[in-house]
């Protein structure tokens, strides 16, 4: 007997905790940040329960169905055009009001729907209560009381979803008062003669008395609209007069507040007393000491970093340089043993060692998103950010930028106005995603003493945050003339990050960069090695091996040795195709390898590292002893144009896939050219600086 097949549409408001939920409903590992704007696509999780296959989709959080911004037409094009079951809408306990807004939104649909009050362990622990019950018999349809953090209420929520399914229906007590009733029964009598219309008629009424144009447009093709429209006009017209206002989205929406207050007044009770989110807002959003605040928590998170990283890298450089001698050693000589041990392990050990490094960055983001200070940072910056030409709320995006540029673009969707989007989605590339993180442990490491490792670090992030202010205010003084709209964003209340889930979202990241460096980055340094291998030229080395014979001290038949690997190495495929580039990057000081090293890394920044890697240990040859790759770069690359490296690597393209990610995004030729365009000029520009500007200082 097949499974029966159930459709959840999640819906809720941003920041109620819907992704939570999802997870300790099934285990899922979606996003859980504490602002709004995390959730930026409608998210599948499949699981099985007494015998039923449930589907719940997660979708993007939306104040109302009004659509205001790409992210909420995701969530209104769903409920209106895909194929689903039963709607769960995700309220917040401690803002319960203000989420009924859009809870009644979705009643008018007369479709299957749960209320799942999340968050109540929170009003009870401030000594409040919330009578579902009673909410349940005001509008017609079950209200759970739950908590994702605790899990409780799961296990009952699950069984009302397939009570639901079986036995319940889309019809509900949501009642407007006498006029609109009156103007509503009218206009869904009309609309009802199609019968396509018919399902939604009384929705469809409602958002038209919005001024929802999308589905006016909609109804203006149906054949009813002619009759429709009197209708619709008439009863607009008489909703205005009764009611003493200019527009009809006016009463529609002040109904809604009385009756979200009204339920609110009848079935909530709670203690108001200054909490401590107001105490620690105080301090944290200070309009004189907050900015301190954020700029030393973000310079604490980088020293950790740096430091608490330093001693697993050394011991996964170690185990690496062990892996790859054991390999020369136990795989049968010939070409696959020279890939293993001199192509792959030592450029995938390159770049695993670093994992340590990119995990504390993460955690330290996870749990300023998890705690809700990043809403504060936001807001904290909003000044400073509107004086550069964007929205306050582009924060949000650009701090992701930190970890991931693909996710940061995809969160740039929750700005409304297009300007503000482009602008955010442009300068985002300045912020250091993780990829590049190994460049630059790895040249820190080289030039810069232990105790100043962090510092570099902080700096070269807080750089490309101020590059990224500049580029935003030039491109809204030449291409996007106009201020930036508004800040609104709400404050969530400061909550205690889950350690289990912020151990899950560390290990998924791990185990994500495992994969792409033991698959692509794998793969990359094997075809890299090969390059760097072929043509054997067996000339160089009859040429070289009288010499090194005849040399007297071990010193120098190493630097014969090092000598014919450089020389072998400059006439391989990747030598020539190094050395033909080399042109472009010599201005900044770059040899054909970092050369090469730049142009890989467009593919993904952490195959810079890998590449240095595989050209080092192909020059070095199976002689030559075990040497990491910070002390190669120490001894074959000057600080100047080590330095022009880090610049190049901070400002130039992000990596394929979030190119790929930007052309999603922005359909537009122009600025999709205009993007791949201007970052790397600007890079090379600002490297070239760099490199001159030390050489005048005489390094």
């Amino acid at each position: 007997m097949s499974k029966k097949t159930i459709r959840v549409a999640l819906i809720g408001q941003p920041n109620v905790g819907k992704s939570h939920l999802v997870n300790s409903i099934t285990g899922a590992t979606l996003h859980v940040g504490n602002f709004s704007g995390v959730t930026v696509e409608k998210k599948e999780v499949i699981f099985e329960r007494d015998g039923y296959e449930i589907t719940i989709t997660d979708l993007p959080g939306t104040y109302s169905l009004n659509a205001y911004s790409p992210d909420e037409q995701v969530t209104k094009d769903y409920i209106l055009k895909e194929s689903f079951d039963l709607i769960l809408n995700v309220v917040d306990a401690n803002s319960l009001q203000r989420n009924l807004g859009l809870t009644l939104q979705l009643l008018d649909m007369n479709k299957k729907t749960i209320i799942a009050v999340n968050m109540i362990d929170e009003v009870e622990k401030n000594g409040g209560s919330i009578d579902n019950e009673e909410i349940s018999k005001m509008l017609g349809v079950p209200v759970m009381l739950v908590s994702a953090k605790e899990k409780r209420g799961i296990d009952e929520l699950i069984k009302k979803i397939l009570e639901m399914y079986e036995f319940g229906n889309g019809t509900n007590r949501l009642s407007y008062d006498q006029h609109i009733e009156e103007a509503l029964s009218a206009m869904s009598e009309s609309l009802s003669k199609d019968q396509d219309l018919k399902p939604f008629a009384r929705f469809i009424s409602v958002r038209l008395l919005e001024n929802d144009k999308e589905l006016y447009k909609t109804v203006h093709d149906k054949p009813v609209f002619l009759e429709f429209h009197d209708v619709f006009t008439k009863e607009s017209e008489n909703l205005r007069t009764l009611a003493g206002e200019d527009d009809t989205m006016a009463v529609i929406v002040s109904a809604r507040i009385s009756i979200a207050k009204w339920i609110c007044q009848k079935t909530v009770k709670a203690k108001h007393k200054d909490s401590i989110t107001e105490k620690i807002d105080n301090i944290l959003i200070h309009r004189m000491v907050g900015l301190p605040i954020f700029l030393a928590l973000m310079w604490l998170l980088f020293q950790m970093t740096f430091t608490l990283g330093e001693y697993p890298m050394g011991l996964i450089e170690d185990g690496f340089a062990f892996l790859a001698e054991q390999s020369a050693a136990l795989i049968p000589e010939g070409v696959f043993n020279k890939a293993m041990s001199e192509g792959v392990i030592p450029s995938v050990g390159a770049i695993i060692s670093f994992l340590p490094n990119i995990l504390i960055l993460f955690l330290g983001i996870n749990l300023l998103e998890q705690t809700g200070y990043m809403a504060r940072a936001a807001f904290l910056l909003d000044g400073i950010l509107k004086k550069f030409g964007l929205h306050g709320k582009a924060f949000i995006p650009m701090v992701t930028g930190f970890g991931c540029s693909i996710p940061a673009y995809l969160g740039a969707r929750t700005l409304k106005n297009p300007k503000d989007k482009l602008i955010t989605m442009l300068v985002i590339g300045f912020f250091s995603c993780s990829a590049r993180l190994p460049v630059y442990v790895l040249f820190i490491s080289a030039f810069f003493e232990p105790e100043n490792a962090g510092n570099i670090l902080f700096a070269i992030y807080i750089t490309g945050a101020v590059m990224a202010l500049m580029a935003a205010k030039i491109l809204r003084l030449a291409l996007f003339k106009g201020e930036a709209e508004p800040f609104v964003m709400e404050m969530p209340k400061y909550r205690f990050p889950s350690v289990k889930g912020i151990l899950r979202d560390l290990k998924i990241k791990a185990m994500i960069f495992i994969k792409k460096a033991g698959l692509f980055i794998g793969t990359a340094s094997m075809v890299i090695w090969f390059l760097g291998a072929y043509p054997a030229n067996e000339q160089i080395d009859e040429a070289y091996a009288p010499k090194i014979e005849a040399a007297i001290t071990e010193d120098a038949k190493k630097e014969l040795q090092l000598a014919m690997g450089e020389e072998k190495l400059e006439n391989s495929y990747i030598g020539i195709i190094g050395k033909s580039i080399e042109p472009i990057f010599a201005p900044l000081g770059f040899d054909w390898k970092m050369s090469v090293a730049t142009v890989t890394a467009l593919a993904a920044k952490e195959v810079a590292v890998g590449t240095l890697a595989t050209l080092n240990a192909v020059e070095a040859g199976d002689d030559e002893p075990s040497e990491s790759l910070v002390e190669k770069v120490r001894k074959t690359i000057d600080i100047k144009a080590g330095l022009a490296f880090i610049v190049i690597v901070m400002i130039y393209s992000p990596c394929l896939a979030a190119m790929g990610t930007f052309f999603a995004e922005v359909r537009e030729a122009k600025w999709r050219a205009f993007y791949l365009i201007y970052p790397n000029v600007t890079a090379w520009l600002a490297a070239f600086g760099v490199y001159n500007i030390m050489a005048l200082l005489g390094f």
